[in-house]
């Protein structure tokens, strides 16, 4: 019986072991399940059946090493994500506002430039019909008669059309100015100039060489628009032109009687 009784004590000893190894591996389980489950080990062996067979344990096995290598591969979790998140939001939501200030900005300055636009096309538009009826008149005192126009290339864009000079001095056909002579380019320019003139008047005028292509009967009608137009406005005419010279209340000249000692002279004609 001595015999038998060691031998139960021995059992003993080892159930005593297995028990403390389940005890410890049961709780090893339960910790396990708390921390990557979020789940106790009673609810979760509840929903287990009592019997599972080995290919439907393997099947769970890899099912669970697969959603292991999802979630590890995902990586640590950033304990910051949160606060930096907030800061993305808040940054977020002020670009979204200065967004919405620069939009408004830019529809604002759409509208005044298409006010603009408006506006200076309509002044355009009557600057421009005035001047030209301007150049007509002033075209047919320079040449004695004949006929000119300036005329708009694009009636459909004002501001950004080019401008198209027509002339027909008296005795010719009616043609683009380039194909005039010097001298009657030069006579139409200077009636464009004084029909802008007109339209917007100045104290001073300022002429230089203007004349110098003129012969002696044209230059006899731009002389006498010049007179004419003397009462309400200063011409300052730069020429070497005796009869243009002629018509000049003062005369400034400069003369050398001296070698290389300049000296400013002064006519007053009147």
């Amino acid at each position: 019986w001595r015999i038998e009784l060691e031998e139960l004590q021995s059992k003993k000893t080892q159930i005593e072991i297995d028990r403390v190894k389940l005890i410890s591996d049961r709780s090893y389980l339960e910790e396990l399940c708390k921390k990557e489950l979020g789940q106790t080990l009673d609810s979760i062996s509840s929903s287990i059946d009592d019997l599972i067979d080995e290919e439907s344990f393997l099947q769970l096995e890899q099912q669970y090493d697969e959603l292991r290598n999802r979630l590890d591969s995902i990586g640590p979790v950033n304990m910051m994500a949160l606060e930096e998140f907030q800061e993305c939001e808040k940054r977020f939501e002020f670009l979204s506002h200065q967004r919405l200030d620069l939009m408004e900005s830019i529809d604002n300055t759409n509208a005044a430039i298409a006010e603009i636009e408006q506006v200076s096309s309509k002044q355009f538009k009557e600057a421009f019909e005035t001047i030209n009826l301007n150049f007509q008149e002033r075209f047919r005192d320079l040449f004695g008669g004949g006929y000119g126009e300036i005329k708009l290339l694009d009636q459909q864009d004002l501001l950004g059309s080019g401008i198209e000079i027509i002339a027909q001095p008296p005795g010719k056909k009616l043609q683009n100015v380039l194909l005039l002579s010097g001298g009657e380019k030069a006579l139409t320019a200077i009636g464009l100039l004084l029909a802008i003139f007109e339209f917007q008047p100045s104290p001073f005028c300022l002429l230089d060489e203007v004349d110098a292509p003129l012969d002696d009967f044209n230059l006899g009608r731009y002389l006498q628009k010049i007179k004419s137009m003397s009462s309400s406005t200063q011409f300052l005419v730069i020429t070497h032109n005796k009869l243009t010279m002629e018509i000049a209340d003062t005369l400034f000249g400069v003369t050398m009687q001296e070698a290389g000692i300049s000296k400013l002279v002064a006519v007053n004609l009147t």
